[in-house]
């Protein structure tokens, strides 16, 4: 095994034995969703997924976009694109946005029936009218046509899941959050006659009425699987068991020769 996976399996692996609350971030929560085999590996067995490729134009109008929203917070404004999309809220001040913000930080909650301590970093948090404070996610990428609309796509669902998580926690934290949570789905244009050193975004706030219902039970669920001693079945739907199955029997097949 390399230096560099030894390294991995070091940190943050689950042991049924320990009595010390086990923290497992929103991520996780979407990886047991995707293939609890996988899942199963990374925090029983210590051996996540290879790491994809840092999205660094993505961070960079993360950036962005939270200082626009910051500076708003704290005179109590409202940004123009709420305006511009008929959405009732502003940047909410609270004492905890900087924490809930921080990767490895983020929003808290131990659950007790598992003692599991649940963690996500959101993106940011208005508020209403009413008092609700709302769930706000950015997102960047860049297409032909802008995005004004999620689709039943995969990742698209993993997406709704993320924003939901996030209103279970901030509930499970005491803030009354309503249903309602939107992306900044920002669509960088490729159509330009040329560059300039600039790129020219279509930004949408996309509405999501999210509901959180299935969050306690998959805990539930995949506690039973992190105490369990047997390795879920790999999944037929997960392209990492796949390459990983097929590869095996390439290289049985080809040592066979």
């Amino acid at each position: 095994m390399s230096d560099y996976y030894k390294g991995k399996r070091s940190r943050n692996i689950y042991s049924p034995t320990d009595e010390k609350p086990f923290k497992l971030s929103r991520s996780k929560i979407d990886l047991f969703m995707e293939c609890p085999r996988c899942f199963y590996i990374d925090r029983r067995l210590g051996l996540g997924r290879p790491p994809g490729f840092p999205f660094a134009l993505n961070s960079a109008v993360d950036s962005m976009l939270k200082k626009e929203f910051d500076a708003l917070r704290e005179n109590g404004g409202s940004h123009p694109l709420l305006e511009q999309f008929g959405v009732d809220a502003r940047p909410a001040p609270h004492d905890m946005i900087d924490e809930w913000r921080e990767n490895f930080k983020g929003v808290q909650y131990l659950h007790e029936p598992t003692n599991l301590i649940i963690t996500g970093a959101i993106d940011d948090l208005w508020i209403n009218s009413k008092g609700e404070y709302i769930v706000a996610d950015y997102k960047a990428t860049a297409k032909e046509e802008p995005v004004t609309e999620l689709t039943d796509k995969d990742y698209h669902n993993s997406y709704r899941r993320q924003l939901e998580v996030y209103q279970w926690l901030l509930r499970r934290n005491g803030l009354n959050v309503s249903n309602m949570a939107y992306w900044v789905y920002c669509t960088g244009n490729p159509n330009e006659e040329s560059f300039d050193a600039v790129i020219n975004f279509d930004i949408h706030v996309i509405s999501h009425e999210g509901n959180d219902d299935w969050v306690e039970p998959t805990i539930l669920k995949l506690k039973k699987t992190l105490d369990a001693d047997v390795v879920p079945e790999a999944d037929l739907d997960c392209d990492y068991c796949l390459y990983w199955n097929d590869r095996d029997e390439v290289v049985k097949e080809a040592e066979s020769k």
